[in-house]
């Protein structure tokens, strides 16, 4: 399976030099993401390569024009019999979790749209955009960071892409439960000892502890996932 991720952009070089790094790099390199960064000016049909104007009715800042995102959104789907879901980051949007991204990563490809300035002109984001997305309740400058966000998490639940493919479905917020608690070398620390039951190699022990560490943790520190499950 190969995950494709195009993203509708101002500032391309943003999201290749990001992406291109760590597991998400590797993951590039290894042929198992796609990432396709389409800078939104490439499509202005001006000279200028301006993209944005003064909004009807008054008001302070710039609204992104609907016609650049339209024309780059034909130019990146033409041809295509099936239509990518097309995800507009935007604090109107339901807010981005572990289900949601177990949700798309199921997806051949997605496009992700990152809007700039004081938005993107509505007419747009009707005629193309089939789910909004935020990753918290604040502002941003730009869409870029959420975006990357998204790809981040959907990528680590990519085959092959975690080097242990256990380890996504062991995460914080797999089964509504927060990881549990992780250690290494040394055995012993400024005093601070690792628990015994990790050193004992009985896995049947070990996988108890870290299933009743998780409950707990996630009682104390997210009491909300627990009503959730």
């Amino acid at each position: 399976m190969i995950m494709k991720f195009t993203i509708l952009t101002l500032f391309p070089e943003m999201i290749e030099n990001t992406m291109s790094e760590s597991i998400t790099g590797r993951a590039i390199k290894n042929g198992l993401v796609e990432l396709n960064a389409v800078n939104i000016r490439d499509y202005s049909g001006n000279k200028h390569g301006q993209v944005d104007d003064y909004p009807y009715g008054g008001g302070a800042g710039m609204v992104m024009q609907p016609g650049p995102i339209y024309r780059a959104y034909m130019a990146v789907t033409e041809g295509k019999e099936k239509k990518p879901r097309v995800i507009y980051m935007t604090p109107q949007g339901r807010t981005f979790n572990q289900g949601i991204a177990k949700e798309l990563a199921r997806e051949d490809e997605l496009i992700l749209l990152c809007g700039h300035y004081e938005g993107v002109d509505e007419r747009v984001i009707e005629m193309i955009v089939t789910d909004e997305l935020s990753i918290g309740d604040y502002v941003l400058t730009g869409g870029e960071l959420p975006a990357m966000v998204v790809m981040d998490t959907i990528s680590r639940l990519v085959p092959g892409v975690l080097h242990n493919d256990t380890s996504a479905s062991e995460e914080s917020f797999s089964n509504n439960l927060l990881e549990y608690p992780q250690y290494t070398r040394p055995e012993e620390f400024m005093g601070k000892k690792v628990p015994d039951v990790l050193l004992s190699g009985h896995h049947a022990n070990i996988e108890k502890w870290r299933k009743e560490q998780s409950i707990e943790r996630t009682r104390l520190k997210r009491p909300d996932l627990l009503n959730e499950g």
